[in-house]
């Protein structure tokens, strides 16, 4: 294992604080953040606090787009996913919250088995398939993101890539993989081989990748390293890549990504939904943003965009011509419920010895 990090003692014992909350339903230190703009005082009746663990840029967005259209007034609270869904679990009855978004759904699952989310209406829940929300209509999925390998094609010829992720475990991939263990994404992947291989399969797979592994703080970091020739291959999520190509144009891309396929646990498919708080301050107001966020103007806003290169849930909606056909993607029979809470991926992490 290789450490590229100007701050690699910090990124372990974030990851590690984030995987303690998710097992235990604690507040990790450290995990408060203010509210962007908030006033110390209570919201008001058209005020909306949002929770949000999604990308600052997309939230932005979809926030100008909702005040403009409702007349709301909305409070926005960021940070990483498990952080933000320990702080809720802490604050309990007390939250100010009325609306959590996040980018993986084992934080709304966590929540959902705390008893902590209400019901979206079933109006808004008949807009995306079934099978991205919640099995109990707590949580509704809202964009997704697939699981793929960056990689440098000066580096490695599309002929050698693997055919499955967990071959990335093996002796002959040493020094030629990067991983980036503390963002937030990784967690559910790790979760997914827990779930489809077994704990000890999972934890073999962990060790074989501390052992060839380049680390690094996050998915920007891996996809910008691979496409800088750093390291052949990086796990990342698709949206890394297309926003590095967009960023960088033709001429400064030198990487491209490579499709897990035939159901490999690396072609991983990871749901960010949203979810509306029991106790929300305003619950109507949080149903309606919630529905908002699956409308055609929000999907089409997001879809098009050129920031969030993520794939729209509703159907009917084409993602960014950039990114694969959501119907050619091959991912894993996985449910919402046998991907779970996380809380297994952080234990499976520290006895790999990757935190």
């Amino acid at each position: 294992m290789t450490l590229h990090s100007t701050a690699s003692r910090w990124m372990t014992r974030k990851l590690a604080n984030l995987t303690r909350a998710l097992a235990f339903g604690t507040l990790a230190a450290g995990a408060s953040f203010a509210l962007a703009g908030a006033p110390a005082q209570a919201a008001s009746s058209h005020t909306l606090t949002l929770y949000s663990a999604q990308h600052g840029q997309l939230v932005k967005l979809l926030v100008a787009d909702f005040q403009k259209m409702s007349g709301a007034t909305m409070r926005v609270h960021s940070g990483e996913g498990p952080e933000i869904a320990s702080q809720l679990i802490a604050e309990g009855t007390h939250s100010p919250a009325d609306v959590y978004f996040t980018e993986n759904s084992p934080e709304l699952m966590l929540l959902e088995e705390k008893g902590l989310l209400a019901k979206i209406d079933a109006s808004t829940l008949k807009q995306i398939p079934d099978r991205y929300s919640s099995p109990e209509g707590r949580w509704i999925g809202v964009v997704a993101r697939e699981n793929v390998l960056a990689y440098n094609p000066s580096m490695i010829k599309a002929a050698q890539l693997p055919a499955s992720l967990l071959d990335l475990a093996k002796s002959a991939w040493k020094e030629k993989v990067a991983i980036a263990p503390a963002d937030g994404d990784f967690l559910p992947l790790v979760s997914a081989v827990a779930a489809l291989k077994g704990h000890d399969a999972a934890l073999n797979w962990l060790k074989g990748l501390k052992a060839n592994a380049k680390i690094y703080d996050d998915d920007e970091g891996v996809v910008a390293a691979v496409n800088s020739g750093a390291v052949a291959t990086g796990i990342v999520n698709n949206y890394y890549w297309a926003r590095l190509h967009a960023e960088m144009g033709d001429k400064g891309t030198h990487s491209t990504i490579h499709h897990f396929i035939h159901g490999d646990v690396g072609a991983l498919v990871n749901v960010s939904g949203a979810a509306v708080l029991k106790t929300a301050p305003d619950p109507a107001l949080a149903q309606k943003f919630v529905a908002y966020l699956v409308s055609r103007r929000a999907q089409e806003l997001m879809a098009k965009s050129k920031i969030d290169f993520e794939y729209p849930l509703r159907p009917g909606v084409a993602p960014d011509p950039l990114l694969k056909p959501f119907k050619q993607l091959q991912p894993p029979k996985l449910t919402m419920q046998q991907l779970g809470d996380d809380s297994q991926a952080g234990a499976l992490l520290r006895e790999a010895g990757l935190l």
